[in-house]
């Protein structure tokens, strides 16, 4: 490996994609080498580098399935199907990789998890330094709450943009698998329409709403008798999870195989 870091993007013609080759031509230490996407995709041969708005860096948008230069790591930014292709060439070919595709199903998962055997892998379904940070928070205020006697209740509120495919956000399950490993909820009840009933404190509520062009926010709410604990995430612009792919690119390329999260990343 070079000393600048040669990244790969999978999705790179995608509107993520395409912040992370911005961010990825910013500074000495990285640069984009390799653009991937769709073999259906229009655009294919047009430089990623114009695409991405930063001017010609002479490296085409090509099919994800007929590129050779390997790159040091890839960055997915892509769609389910798609992300568990690019998992299988990453492993037999040993390229660590960082997915950020959401919305993948149980056994995407685990197609995706097997390439960890065979080179560094990091699932984060939000790379953000300030989201990884608030589940931090999060699962310390859970285990604050743990033992109340009157328990505690937890509900996920977020927001997206119009063209979000997925709901509730891989980012919002996230939080909640981190409140239900340490406050044990077992059910996750989405939304709530009708004669509910009482409320049971072995769920977790999630609310997913769709508006604009909002980049991204979380609210977990800690619902106690008396009080409320929130913890409030938002994201202005998408800049932040580019800069934050681009920096966990950087230390994946470094890592041996195996599983990794950006808790490793920021040394939480």
């Amino acid at each position: 490996m070079s000393d600048v870091v040669k990244i790969g993007v999978h999705g790179a013609a995608g509107r993520m994609g395409r912040m992370i080759v911005k961010a990825a031509q910013a500074g000495d230490l990285h640069r984009v080498s390799l653009a991937l996407d769709s073999p259906s995709s229009p655009l294919l041969g047009q430089d990623a580098g114009q695409l991405a708005g930063v001017g010609n860096i002479d490296v085409p948008l090509t099919r994800a399935d007929e590129f050779i230069d390997a790159p040091d790591v890839m960055i997915d930014f892509s769609v389910p199907e798609a992300c568990v292709k690019i998992a299988k060439i990453c492993g037999e070919r040993q390229i660590p990789l960082l997915v950020a595709t959401t919305g993948l199903t149980e056994d995407q998962r685990k197609e995706v998890l097997a390439a960890s055997q065979m080179t560094a892998l990091l699932i984060a379904p939000n790379t953000s330094t300030a989201v990884n940070l608030g589940m931090k928070l999060v699962r310390e205020a859970a285990r604050a709450l743990k033992d109340l006697p009157d328990g505690v209740d937890v509900e996920i509120v977020e927001r997206h943009h119009r063209y979000k495919a997925d709901a509730p956000s891989g980012t919002a399950l996230k939080f909640g698998e981190i409140v239900a490993a340490e406050l044990g909820q077992t059910e996750h009840v989405h939304g709530r329409h009708g004669r509910t009933g009482q409320r049971k404190q072995t769920e977790i509520g999630y609310h997913a709403l769709r508006t604009g062009d909002n980049v991204g926010e979380h609210c977990i709410v800690f619902g106690l008798l008396g009080e409320t604990l929130e913890v409030n995430v938002r994201g202005h612009n998408r800049d932040s999870y580019a800069v934050g792919a681009v920096n966990a690119a950087c230390f994946l390329s470094r890592q041996k195989p195996g599983l990794y999260t950006m808790d490793d990343v920021l040394g939480f």
